[in-house]
């Protein structure tokens, strides 16, 4: 529920009236902005009677928000949200490219590929240390020594580091560690997880399960808000279709979708949803012109050979060469690399 107050409300109402939505169980975000004053209700409003609002003079018009998610809502919040992580911005103006790849499989790896992403122009490192699998034979990662690793490498090259969170149990290792942690696929509606990571000031990389809807991961992502850390970044990766060429179908509608539901930033993994090297470049591309605030790219040196996901992985050559045309997409749609 919006409530949209006049422009010569008193403010000596403005607080009775922010005293009774709070004494109602619900949170107030109010925005002031130079046209116009806005004090948004969070929490269930279903069942609440607008006309107790509408006797105040303070109040012009009352307006019920129709999504279920309020904090994640571009009504409540219409600026675009820019989560700070050291020195980038991600969801401003600049696209920052996170790179890396799937797993962490030993130092000679981690080391080598960091430096050549650091040198081509990515701003963040990914990998991964605990690797969920469809098959339990399937290689599952170095697990805390991967952590370790990745500290390393982030002491190495300044890259600050991206990795998904598996377990509550690893929490407080990641929180001290990890720059911005990464919630995967299978963890989108983790609901327990979410919670916990919405008490934490840590940025939050929360990617799109494959069967998900744009308002299922709005809503995932709202657990997070609601805990009170809004440093939340959304990613598509490809969903579900009957497609089977494809690892999944990259949906590039979801990004203008969310961008007008919604004030967070999303970033785009097209190594995931397409599981074909030669396909991250074209979608990657095709993120970037359809507004995206930036990419996660796999990106290994031995892709043949490597212990995740090698084909989808693009060598660090092809990096180098994608990011020169991601720079001409960018300035096309008048942003920077």
């Amino acid at each position: 529920m919006l409530l949209i107050l006049n422009k010569n409300a008193d403010n000596k109402e403005i607080s009775i009236i922010k005293g009774k939505i709070n004494k109602l169980g619900l949170e107030v975000n109010e925005i002031k902005e130079l046209n116009y004053h806005i004090l948004g209700l969070i929490g269930d409003v279903s069942k609440l009677d607008p006309g107790i609002f509408e006797a105040y003079k303070a109040i012009d018009k009352v307006i019920f928000v129709q999504e279920p998610y309020k904090k994640a809502n571009r009504l409540l919040h219409p600026n675009n949200t820019e989560i700070k992580v050291n020195n980038e911005i991600i969801g401003g103006n600049k696209i920052n490219i996170i790179a890396g790849p799937c797993s962490v499989e030993n130092q000679k790896q981690i080391l080598s590929i960091a430096d050549d992403v650091k040198k081509y122009g990515a701003k963040f490192l990914r990998g991964g240390a605990f690797k969920p699998r469809t098959s339990p034979y399937s290689f599952q990662g170095l697990k805390l020594e991967g952590l370790e690793l990745l500290k390393l490498a982030k002491q190495y090259t300044g890259l600050p580091i991206v990795t998904e969170l598996t377990s509550l149990d690893f929490l407080d290792e990641y929180v001290d560690s990890v720059d911005i942690i990464q919630v995967g696929a299978r963890n989108m509606q983790n609901y327990e997880m979410l919670k916990q990571l919405g008490k934490i000031n840590k940025p939050i990389l929360l990617k799109r399960g494959p069967s998900s809807t744009v308002e299922e991961l709005l809503m995932s992502a709202e657990y997070i808000l609601l805990g009170g850390n809004e440093n939340v970044i959304l990613c598509e990766r490809g969903i579900r279709t009957f497609e089977s060429y494809t690892r999944n179908t990259l949906d590039l509608s979801a990004i203008p979708v969310i961008k007008k539901l919604s004030h967070l930033p999303v970033i785009v993994d097209p190594s995931h949803a397409t599981g074909r090297w030669w396909m991250v470049e074209p979608m990657a591309l095709a993120s970037i012109a359809a507004g995206a605030d930036g990419l996660i790219i796999e990106v290994h040196n031995d892709p043949e050979n490597a212990l995740c996901d090698g084909n989808q992985s693009i060598k660090p050559d092809k990096l180098k060469q994608l990011m020169e045309k991601l720079k001409l997409i960018a300035k096309a749609v008048g942003r920077d690399i």
